[in-house]
């Protein structure tokens, strides 16, 4: 669906600042089967991953501090193995590469909300949330 070559940046959350997370092709893959639409993006010449999340419909990708050139967004990230709720930002050499991403990520959101096959996709991409406990934990003992 899509393939450019970008640099992502992560915001890391206790410096508050944003961290460079690598430079690399960023893909918008469309699993043949399953339907499932995912970013993909792989470091130059180590090829380790450093972004790889599922697009759903209800991310919002938002221009980075006014410019053409870059897109910030939430995701559940699993670049770590760890599944993580990541700040995302991607930039690209030129306005035109970043408006094209913006029109891919958009369709897949489009594709997921749209037809039914998307709409359960959804469903099974979104993280389980977390159980919380009703009963009070006492951390003294």
């Amino acid at each position: 669906m899509f393939c450019k070559r970008a640099k992502l940046f992560r915001f890391d959350a206790e410096t508050k600042e944003w961290k460079e997370r690598g430079i690399g092709s960023i893909k918008i893959l469309k699993h043949k089967t399953s339907g499932k639409v995912r970013l993909l993006m792989r470091r130059e010449q180590v090829l380790k991953i450093c972004a790889n999340h599922y697009i759903t419909a209800d991310m919002v990708l938002k221009p980075n501090a006014g410019s053409d050139k870059s897109w910030v967004w939430y995701a559940m990230d699993y670049a770590d193995e760890m599944p993580k709720t990541e700040q995302l930002a991607i930039r690209f050499k030129t306005a035109d590469e970043a408006a094209l991403f913006k029109v891919k990520f958009e369709e897949a959101q489009k594709f997921l909300s749209e037809s039914p096959q998307g709409q359960q996709i959804e469903k099974e991409s979104k993280p389980p949330q977390p159980q919380v406990s009703s009963k009070e934990v006492d951390l003294k003992t």
